[in-house]
């Protein structure tokens, strides 16, 4: 028996029992060992996988992974992971493409990265089409796969989508919870943040983590809640957090968002430790609240403690530069970027373009912006609103027009920059087709965007759309109605500024300083001296408001309305706030139309003094002194710009037909209908005597050349209101936009040109908008 055993078990060892040989040499027996050591090889190929993708080398990681056959779920899960962790989105989203078209089965480890890829290469589609496979295998209960939605759809912008994955969760936890909050402040909903973390605390009993705390302070800074921000300041103290130099960094950019430098002072001397991110949070704060030499004292004194100054440094800097007008300080600081080496850098370059542009100096900023590697929205919109800015409205628009053809689209911040444009232009064409694209683009319904279109309305001309506009806001908010007052304001609708102002407090919106600005300059316009003493006494005993200097300007100008200069100069010398060019241009303005060029000279010697190349002054100087016939004093204003180098603004008069602009300047002959207009004013002139000389006046052949010389009947607003009556269709209204202030003569022939014609004549210049109807004018002749 023995012996029978041990021959068995000799034959089995040396194989040579033929049952035992026959089921080795079959093909069943040869799966199974192609699948064992298809085990152990993919197990060797995991390890090296997770190693090199553990160790940042992706590349050498994928290529193992492309040699490798049939690989199963979880080498593809490692592969997604590792392109995720890489920031290799885009090459993420398309492994788990190919993982399907392979037909691999994903499971719940494989989602959290695909949703997290789909999220930071904005591959919306992919995003759901990959929620909607989860919800097909029956993972959309999966906590780690929700929160990973949740995170995704904020960062898509799709709040209701993202509270919908969260209300509809069996279980959360806290990340849950964190996912909701910092979405909600990503997206600029700093209220819903604060609600939520309100929610967690006292209907759920959670206590606040670093995270949510971290994303409670940033809500604050968000929605400028220093209360709520003082009360988690205080939450981190009793928690034992204040070390935490994160935390104490987001509190010191808190308060200095909302503008309390004290306690951001106090907070920082506080810090037992400060990195390069706690000190540009100091020095940007200094930026933001107006104090431009303690931002560079703080700059300095970084580096003092050796801490040396990176591109948010600069990028904080730059806005002192530009409100400082300290060009040298940002060519200095432009210097050290190059030697840095910090350039090229999106943001560090928008913010010089941006300096440049708010210095006066446009060149290095078209520069800069030519030769961006990369140009993002916000630096499209840096330039555009750098021609805005410094006068160049037309290269404005056609960047505006540049921008369209590429693949960037304007958002909020470029229509409302390139809106004024339009405005400053008084092009109401181009204001109606920036309109047009406003409701195509979506944003019919922005309130932002929308005051902006009611102004430029305003602003071209057509009071009546900008109301229509207004009327149909959804919501309308204080700057609403303050623009619209100020519109009817500057068409000399006086009356009905304040029936509007009237209005808005009914709706229980409480004016401000902008607000009174608009009401007495409709006071200041239209001449209610009344209405306008009682608002402005309104702002100070009924608001508690300090009257600014443009609250003072209106009074003046109401004072010299009514003919008191006596009482205008003494209110000045009254006033608590330093008189500007503007208060006493206000004085020039009433002593040439009370006649009285004592004080007209009185108030441009002030005026001269605050600002020396006032050409305007000098230019409304010598007008008064040819009204009253003292051309010697003429020649002289004119000799003294001359030798100040300033030259008079050559008047030039704009209207609008057929969708194109005609510009006209004095004695223009360019226009195809030259002959006709000019033919029309020579018949209007004698028609309304301007040529018959004033009874009792002597003639002199000298006053004579120079009066036919500057004839008021080729003047650049006349030839522009003729071309519009014969262009346009009988009884409609005719719009022109004049570059300088409209003259006496021109403003009294248009008057009558106005009765002659029976036609509605709309003209606006430097100032306001003349209604001219019936032989009448809105300003009352006063202007």
């Amino acid at each position: 028996m023995v012996t029978a055993f041990v021959h068995s078990s000799c034959n089995t060892v040396s194989g040579s029992n033929p049952q035992r040989r026959l089921l080795k040499d079959s093909p069943a027996a040869s799966t199974l060992t192609t699948r064992r050591w298809s085990r152990v090889n993919l197990a060797s190929v995991a390890r090296t996988l997770f190693s090199l993708i553990n160790a940042g080398r992706v590349r050498e990681a994928a290529s193992l992974f492309e040699s490798t056959k049939k690989p199963d779920t979880f080498l593809w899960n490692l592969m997604i992971r590792g392109y995720a962790n890489a920031e290799l989105y885009e090459e993420a989203v398309d492994v788990y493409r190919r993982m399907q078209d392979a037909g691999v089965w994903a499971d719940h480890f494989t989602f959290p990265f695909m949703i997290k890829s789909c999220a930071n290469s904005s591959s919306y589609y992919e995003g759901l089409r990959v929620h909607a496979k989860i919800i097909k295998v029956g993972l959309d209960s999966d906590i780690f796969i929700c929160n990973s939605l949740i995170t995704m759809y904020f960062k898509f912008g799709l709040l209701s989508a993202a509270e919908r994955v969260f209300f509809e969760m069996p279980v959360r936890d806290d990340v849950s919870w964190n996912s909701l909050v910092d979405g909600y402040v990503s997206n600029g909903e700093g209220w819903r943040s604060l609600v939520c973390i309100k929610q967690m605390q006292e209907d759920f009993g959670m206590k606040l983590d670093w995270f949510a705390i971290t994303s409670a302070v940033a809500a604050c800074s968000l929605e400028l809640c220093l209360g709520q921000g003082k009360e988690i300041h205080c939450h981190v103290i009793r928690n034992g957090l204040e070390s935490d130099i994160k935390l104490q960094t987001a509190l010191l950019d808190m308060y200095c968002k909302n503008g309390d430098m004290i306690y951001a002072e106090r907070l920082f001397s506080s810090m037992s430790r400060r990195n390069i991110v706690t000190w540009n949070a100091l020095i940007g704060g200094y930026a933001l609240n107006d104090e431009p030499l303690r931002a560079f004292a703080s700059a300095i004194k970084m580096q003092d403690n050796y801490m040396i100054p990176d591109v948010i440094t600069l990028v904080n800097l730059l806005p002192v530069c530009a409100e400082l007008r300290s060009m040298d300080h940002g060519k200095a600081i432009h210097a050290l970027a190059i030697r840095k080496g910090f350039l090229p850098h999106l943001i560090l370059e928008t913010a010089l373009m941006d300096m440049y542009a708010k210095s006066g100096d446009l060149k290095p900023s078209e520069l800069l912006f030519k030769k961006m590697t990369e140009k993002s929205l916000v630096s499209w919109n840096a330039m555009i609103a750098a021609y805005v800015q410094n006068g160049r409205n037309l290269e404005a628009l056609e960047l505006f027009l540049h921008l369209q053809e590429g693949p960037l689209r304007p958002d909020v911040f470029t229509i409302t920059s390139i809106i004024p444009a339009c405005a400053e232009l008084a092009s109401l064409q181009q204001g109606k087709q920036i309109h047009s694209y406003v409701l195509r683009a979506g944003y019919g319904s922005d309130t932002v965007v929308l005051n902006s279109i009611i102004n430029m309305y305003a602003r071209c001309g057509d009071l009546n759309i900008s109301r229509q506009v207004f009327d149909r806001l959804t919501w309308r908010d204080l700057v609403s109605w303050n623009i619209l007052i100020m519109g009817y304001a500057i068409h000399g609708y006086g009356k009905a500024a304040l029936e509007l102002f009237s209005a808005m407090k009914d709706t229980g919106l409480k004016p401000n300083q902008s607000t009174f600005t608009s009401v007495l300059t409709a006071c200041s316009i239209t001449g209610l001296s009344d209405e306008g003493w009682l608002h402005f006494d309104s702002l100070q005993q009924e608001y508690g408001m300090s009257p600014e200097i443009e609250h003072y300007g209106c009074m003046v100008d109401l004072l010299g309305r009514t003919g008191d200069l006596r009482a205008a100069i003494e209110f000045i010398n009254k006033m608590p706030l330093v008189p500007t060019a503007r208060i006493w241009g206000s004085i020039l303005t009433a002593g040439r139309n009370n006649r009285n060029i004592e004080v007209a000279e009185f108030a441009a010697k002030q005026i001269l003094r605050l600002e020396h190349d006032n050409t305007g002054c000098y230019v409304l100087l010598s007008s008064m002194y040819a009204d009253a016939g003292k051309w010697e004093d003429v020649d002289r204003v004119m000799s003294l710009m001359m030798q100040k180098g300033l030259n008079r603004t050559a008047a030039r008069s704009l209207v609008e037909f057929d969708g194109k602009t005609c510009s006209f300047v004095n004695g223009d002959k360019s226009h195809s209908q030259s002959n006709k207009i000019h033919q029309v004013s020579s018949v209007l002139s004698r028609k309304i005597e301007e040529a018959a000389c004033d009874p009792g006046t002597i003639f002199d052949p000298i006053v004579a050349v120079m009066k036919k010389a500057n004839s008021p009947y080729r003047h650049s607003l006349r030839l522009a209101v003729i071309f519009g009556l014969i262009s346009s269709p009988v009884g409609s209204p005719v719009l022109v936009k004049k570059n300088v202030r409209i003259c006496n003569h021109c403003h009294h022939a248009v008057k009558l040109i106005s009765g002659f014609s029976g036609r509605e004549i709309i003209v606006g210049d430097t100032k306001i908008y003349h209604h001219f109807s019936n032989g009448t004018c809105s300003c009352g002749d006063y202007w």
